[in-house]
């Protein structure tokens, strides 16, 4: 998986337009990226959540990787999102796209290293999810994982509730959130690598699941960075609510929502080398063993408290 790769399939899911309630587009592309991967099965929940899973050999799949097909628009005449008022008071152009409305913005242009669109948020999340599962597919990895495509993030996480809630997913899978997220919220950098979120503006994620992740990415070598990213809330927080352990990862995102500098409508924007990142990580993930990240930490700190037993033999007398 290189960088090229990731910008073909980038281009093809960014090129999708996509409203809350309105993913057919991205939904029917990322099935025709997965058609021609055999031991992905795809299959849709009842509320139109897009369920991928890889299996090859006889292990259970431990990790599922979510994202949202969806980005803040205009479905009829109500804008369904998070935009502040002042930017929609000024009334920026929009483009039509049957039964709903997006700004009128690239698709997807790529220059000095970042991707710019007009929905970054969560299509490269779903761009690194598809890129991890195509990559299992073409290296026949000897394993198991979930890709979850869910709908409707942005106005309330309804997708994943509802998948969440149907019990098609198993328990004893961890939920890895995937997104991209305003750079705004916590101490990160565009270009700097894909971020292992310790939690979002409303939780904090499983300790273990994200050392994991951590664990991961280091034994892969891929530069990463950590951080309690709370400038909103993303799904693995409504997955936790119902039950499931999760962990998040994320790519630094400019623009957050379209909104730019002086209160215009702008193409977000995220770096390549980070969602090329990401989806290595997801990889890396879905690949490796499942072991006790804190094997080494605990050790240290017995040899640690063995070195000082004497000191509560001293207490004692």
């Amino acid at each position: 998986m290189d960088a090229s790769d990731i910008l073909s399939l980038a281009r093809s899911i960014l090129a999708q337009p996509t409203a809350p309630f309105h993913e057919d587009a991205v939904r029917r592309e990322i099935r025709a990226l997965l058609a021609d991967c055999p031991h992905v099965a795809l299959t849709e929940d009842r509320f139109g959540n897009l369920l991928a899973h890889y299996r090859r050999g006889k292990s259970a799949a431990r990790l599922a990787f979510a994202a949202h097909m969806d980005h803040p628009a205009y479905v009829g005449r109500e804008f369904l999102g998070g935009v502040p008022e002042r930017y929609l008071k000024k009334k920026p152009p929009v483009k039509k796209f049957g039964a709903f409305r997006m700004w009128d913005l690239p698709a997807c242009e790529f220059r000095a290293g970042r991707i710019r669109s007009r929905a970054c948020d969560d299509l490269i999340g779903c761009t690194a999810i598809v890129a991890m599962l195509r990559e299992l597919e073409r290296t026949g990895a000897d394993c198991a994982a979930w890709g979850l495509f869910t709908r409707a993030e942005e106005v309330g996480f309804v997708g994943a509730i509802e998948l969440a809630k149907s019990g098609l997913l198993p328990k004893s899978v961890t939920v890895v959130s995937l997104e991209t997220s305003s750079v705004k919220g916590g101490p990160v950098k565009i270009g700097a690598g894909p971020i292992i979120r310790v939690g979002d503006r409303t939780s904090v994620f499983d300790s273990v699941a994200t050392a994991q992740l951590q664990a991961a990415a280091k034994a892969a070598g891929i530069a990463h960075q950590r951080a309690l990213m709370q400038g909103g809330t993303c799904e693995a927080t409504a997955y936790a609510l119902y039950g499931y352990r999760t962990a998040a990862m994320c790519v630094a995102l400019g623009n957050y929502h379209n909104c730019g500098p002086g209160d215009r409508i702008a193409p977000e924007f995220v770096s390549l080398d980070d969602t090329l990142g990401m989806a290595r990580l997801c990889t890396a993930a879905a690949t490796s063993a499942d072991t006790d990240p804190h094997r080494e930490l605990r050790k240290s700190l017995e040899i640690r408290l063995t070195d000082h037993r004497r000191f509560f033999r001293r207490l004692e007398k």
